[in-house]
C-alpha cells in the first residue's frame, strides 16, 4: 500500500511542471467536447446532450488543424431537435504566462466551418454552412492530457424552413495530447 501511495505521489510530482512540448508542431490532438448536458427529471422537461469528438494536428507551434464531428439531441414531451455536423477546426493556443492563469493551463481560440444541420421532429430545419468561434481553456492534468472548457458561438447559415440559428454552448470535454513521432511509429508498427 505504501509503495503504491509512493509512486502515486511520484508521478503526481513530476506531472506538476509546465511545459509546452504537447504543443510543439508535428503533435497530434484527439478528444470530444460535451455540450448543453441537461437531464430533465421533472414531467414534461427537456433533457439534451451534444457530443463533438475531433482530431488535430499542430502544423506549427500552438497552431493546430483538424476535423470535428458533432451528434446531438433534445428531447422533451412535445419536440425533439437533432443537430449534426463535420467539418474543419482551427485552435490557437496562448502561452503567454501573463495571459493564463494557472500554470499548468493555456488559453486557446477555437474556430470551425463546416456542414451543420438542426432538425426540429415536425417543425423548422436548417441545414447548411456551420460557423463557430469562442476562447476556451486547456488545463492539463497531467503533460498529456487537458480538461477544456470553451465558450464558443455557433451559426448555422442554409436551406430548410428557417434560414439561419445561433446558439451560444459552454462545451466541457478533454484531449489527449500525442507525440507526433510517437504517433507515426505506432501506426507503421501496427501496419506490420
Amino acid at each position: 500500500m505504501n509503495k503504491t501511495i509512493t509512486v502515486f505521489a511520484l508521478v503526481c510530482l513530476f506531472s506538476i511542471e509546465k511545459s509546452n512540448a504537447q504543443l510543439e508542431r508535428g503533435n497530434v490532438i484527439v478528444g470530444a467536447d460535451l455540450a448543453n448536458v441537461n437531464l430533465g427529471l421533472n414531467k414534461g422537461s427537456v433533457t439534451s446532450i451534444s457530443l463533438t469528438p475531433s482530431a488535430q494536428w499542430l502544423i506549427k507551434n500552438n497552431l493546430a488543424v483538424g476535423a470535428y464531428v458533432n451528434f446531438g439531441i433534445i428531447t422533451s414531451k412535445d419536440y425533439t431537435i437533432t443537430d449534426y455536423g463535420v467539418g474543419a477546426l482551427g485552435r490557437y493556443y496562448i502561452v503567454d504566462q501573463t495571459v493564463n492563469m494557472l500554470k499548468r493551463g493555456n488559453w486557446f481560440l477555437e474556430v470551425n466551418a463546416g456542414f451543420q444541420g438542426e432538425n426540429i421532429k415536425d417543425g423548422n430545419s436548417t441545414n447548411g454552412l456551420g460557423l463557430g468561434f469562442g476562447p476556451g481553456y486547456a488545463y492539463f492534468i497531467t503533460h498529456n492530457i487537458a480538461l477544456e472548457s470553451l465558450l464558443k458561438f455557433d451559426l448555422n447559415v442554409g436551406f430548410g424552413n428557417t434560414t439561419t440559428t445561433s446558439d451560444l454552448n459552454l462545451h466541457f470535454g478533454f484531449q489527449i495530447y500525442l507525440s507526433g513521432r510517437d504517433t507515426v511509429h505506432d501506426v507503421k508498427e501496427n501496419e506490420r
